[in-house]
């Protein structure tokens, strides 16, 4: 029996209120739901795993769980198969892999970033289909869903994000975000604790990126302002549509 400290008592507990609070105030598991995890191999995707794990002893609602690696061959960014394989079966999780790549036609009108993450999202969806899942569950968590919304304001002219609950309209599979409500300091936390063996090289394109650009001017603000992130998720969720521009007709 592995006796924890209470610090990691405290951690882990805290953890998986916050991953309950979300499942809960979300809606984001329903009973008899098969859940397809992206497994990417990195911090979020495996506490995201273990969580699902300790949340489906405790839920009192039945559901499933498969987990599915996505390698795209044009990125240097490389996971161990074999750990993650062992990893899932250490918590009886049925593993799947798949390659997949991308011409670099494609990269010449679409950044590198969104090519990526359309194929792998394109390759989850294919296997969702393929296991009988109806939800693909992803690691993003709370700096994700902020850094996000901004990326959004700043280039894209947008105020939009990634939801904890998503079901798109052009295809038959809902998208959940269970980390939502989760810091990724929080993750990293845990992942140090549970020793996680992470990939063993990171994107090349990593620091090149928008959100790169972003996660570092909410940083600087969060020197001062500690809860920056959550003032912005939590105005997300407060909007008052009096106090914003509004376009309406007027007939000339």
């Amino acid at each position: 029996m592995v006796i924890q400290s209470k610090s990691e008592l405290i951690l882990r507990n805290r953890l998986d209120a916050k991953f309950k609070k979300a499942v809960r105030q979300y809606g984001l598991i329903q009973v008899n739901d098969r859940i397809l995890i992206g497994l990417s191999g990195g911090k979020d995707s495996l506490v995201l795993l273990e969580l699902f794990v300790r949340l489906r002893k405790t839920w009192g609602v039945k559901f499933d769980l498969v987990a599915v690696h996505i390698n795209i061959v044009n990125i240097l960014y490389q996971a161990d198969v074999g750990y993650l394989k062992s990893f899932c079966e250490s918590f009886d999780i049925p593993f799947f892999y798949r390659e997949s790549s991308f011409s670099s036609d494609e990269i010449e009108h679409k950044s590198i970033c969104f090519s990526c993450s359309r194929h792998r999202r394109k390759e989850l969806f294919k296997l969702s289909k393929e296991l009988n899942c109806n939800k693909i569950a992803l690691g993003h968590h709370m700096d994700d869903i902020t850094q996000t919304l901004l990326m959004n304001l700043f280039f894209q002219g947008s105020f939009t994000t990634m939801p904890p609950l998503f079901s798109p309209i052009k295809v038959d599979i809902t998208f959940i975000r269970p980390l939502a409500l989760i810091r990724e300091y929080e993750i990293e936390k845990l992942s140090k604790l549970n020793q996680y063996q992470l990939i063993t090289s990171v994107c090349p394109f990593e620091n090149e990126t928008s959100r790169y650009t972003v996660k570092k001017i909410l940083s600087e603000l969060e020197i001062n302002h500690p809860d920056v992130y959550q003032n912005i998720f939590n105005a997300m969720e407060n909007i008052d549509p009096l106090y914003l521009p509004t376009k309406f007709q007027q007939d000339i």
